[in-house]
């Protein structure tokens, strides 16, 4: 049976990061789940970097549909949380639902994964106060003012927590989302090897 993963994001989700989660995950023998304030297709968007710019840009992305809303949620049917990039997490970490389950997820010992923008709802959360975590550039300022200490690492695994700077951050940071996986599953993982 395939381990469920908990993926959320919502309006102004970056779109390669949701996809690239969302296909990187099935092809590792999980089940993603997309979860967002309500069951509908969203608005993707993609945030680059150009020459000259000072920060990113947006551009409208993909669409996606989520297969659950954050009403649905039951903690124990999923091995982890990824909170997913982009303006999404702006919003989100305003859900008291979202923030209850991330909270969930943490006191219940399972994996919490965010990258990016998703460090928002981290730290809403209350999880940033304590832990070695990062983000993008930019918003080292809320993780330090939380009571967290930012790391420049493209990933950084503390605890249960892993977070990534940008998509950007994928290869170094799915090599250490798929490393925690295996240390809860190592049958899923030698599957995945073996593959």
């Amino acid at each position: 049976m395939s381990k469920k993963i908990l993926v959320v994001t919502g309006d102004a989700g970056e779109s390669y990061e949701t996809l690239y989660a969302y296909h990187r995950f099935l092809e590792a023998g999980f089940a993603p789940v997309i979860a967002a304030p309500s069951k509908r297709w969203l608005n993707l968007v993609i945030h680059d970097f150009e020459p000259g710019w000072d920060t990113y840009i947006e551009r409208p992305g993909y669409k996606m549909e989520s297969q659950i809303s954050f009403d649905e949620v039951a903690v124990g049917e999923y091995e982890a949380i990824l909170i997913i990039g982009g303006r999404a997490p702006e919003y989100l970490r305003n859900n008291a639902r979202l923030l209850t389950i991330v909270r969930e997820f943490h006191t219940g010992g399972k994996w919490v994964l965010a990258i990016c923008h998703g460090i928002q709802v981290l730290i809403s959360a209350g999880l940033a106060k304590g832990n070695r975590l990062t983000a993008y550039e930019h918003i080292r300022y809320e993780i330090e003012a939380s009571g967290g200490t930012y790391i420049t690492e493209q990933a950084v695994r503390d605890g249960k927590i892993v977070t990534a700077q940008t998509w950007q951050s994928h290869p170094e940071f799915y090599r250490e989302v798929f490393n925690c996986l295996g240390e809860s599953h190592p049958e899923q993982a030698a599957a995945t090897s073996a593959d």
